[in-house]
């Protein structure tokens, strides 16, 4: 449990300021020792800090009750009211507790002990699960491929074991001065320490992790990606999450982002693509080249093709496994020449006045 601290005297108010009066306080503090008024100053970091951390507890009026009313232990009122429902009360006597408990110092004292304390140091958590985005080629999701990641992700402290404390390295417990016992105002009495489990000695903290029980590290895994993956699609790497104290490791999910693709566009299992169909082969029918995935494939253009006009490719499009596949569709783009030869005009305007008789005929 960390030190108790007056949020009146950090942020300079009586006890029986108004809200207005705090919040004037704490405008003028906060611009005083804002970081960006002093770069580097770790001092004015840390008091900047107190004073949102003051600000942010006076100035709610839930919070502000239960710390003028319960002090240093302010803070587990709120925890138990969450835990126990808004009808929880200290003061309350056996209606107010949780079934099994004589009374509220009864209650106390076991959860102090260990039967669901408050204490945090170490690493106690189960596995966890992560999700990161995967920016893929479009023909990275067509085919397949292996990719090589680096990822910045939590590792239990080689140094402490996750533990967040040195096991064999002990100091005087800050929290009671050594003495194993601590009074709680909450109670009006004094018990065992929670910190220190009334023994007066603590671990030191692990200088490695801060007591956190993890450090963070970056790793470097290669992954599969299979052929047909589509845009959202999570991919599971089992135990390539983040761990919990036993050492296990969650899951890593992989949410698939295609890249816009210069030539294709993709809509579920189908591919489509903008052929160049020149003006006499248009009218004319005859063959172009076509684009696909695995490579470029001949298509007949029947007579009088017009712009914008589909043709299906069958099998050309986005594997669905077991050998099949999705299908590609060509859509015809009329190509008209923006110059043409003496002789090349000539021909044309005797075509279009052969078409302006048959017109009329």
């Amino acid at each position: 449990m960390r030190d108790y601290k007056d949020y009146y005297a950090i942020l300079g108010v009586p006890r029986n300021a108004t809200e207005k009066e705090i919040k004037a306080a704490y405008r003028k503090l906060a611009r005083q020792y804002h970081p960006d008024v002093n770069p580097g100053d770790k001092e004015a970091e840390e008091k900047f800090k107190e004073i949102n951390e003051a600000y942010q507890v006076l100035s709610d009026p839930e919070k502000r009750a239960a710390y003028d009313r319960y002090g240093e232990q302010w803070q587990a009122y709120q925890r138990m009211r969450e835990q126990y429902g808004e009808g929880f009360q200290p003061e309350g006597g056996f209606g107010g507790m949780p079934f099994g408990f004589e009374s509220f110092a009864d209650f106390i004292e076991q959860l102090l002990r260990g039967g669901g304390g408050f204490r945090a140091t170490g690493f106690h958590a189960p596995p966890r699960d992560i999700e990161q985005t995967i920016e893929i080629d479009l023909q990275d999701a067509i085919h397949g491929a292996t990719r090589t990641l680096q990822l910045n992700l939590e590792e239990v402290c080689p140094r402490c074991g996750g533990l967040g404390e040195l096991r064999d390295h002990q100091q005087t417990c800050p929290a009671c001065g050594g003495r194993g016992r601590k009074r709680f105002s909450l109670l009006g009495v004094e018990m065992p320490c929670d910190e220190c489990e009334g023994t007066g000695r603590v671990s030191a903290l692990c200088p490695t992790c801060g007591g956190s029980g993890v450090v963070r590290r970056t790793r470097t895994i290669t992954v599969k990606i299979p052929p047909g993956v589509a845009e959202g699609q999570r991919l599971r790497l089992a135990g390539e999450g983040l761990p919990g104290s036993n050492g296990q490791r969650g899951d890593l999910y992989l949410r698939i982002k295609i890249k816009p693709d210069a030539r294709f566009e993709r809509k579920g299992n189908d591919l489509y693509v903008d052929v160049d169909v020149d003006y006499l082969t248009a009218i004319l029918g005859g063959e172009v080249s076509v684009p696909t995935p695995h490579g470029t494939v001949t298509m007949k253009v029947p007579p009088g093709t017009q712009s914008g006009t589909r043709f299906r490719l069958a099998g050309k499009g986005i594997p669905l496994g077991q050998g099949k596949r999705g299908d590609l569709y060509a859509r015809a783009r009329i190509v008209v020449p923006r110059s043409l030869t003496p002789r090349e005009r000539e021909l044309l305007e005797q075509l279009r006045q052969l078409r302006q008789q048959e017109v009329k005929a």
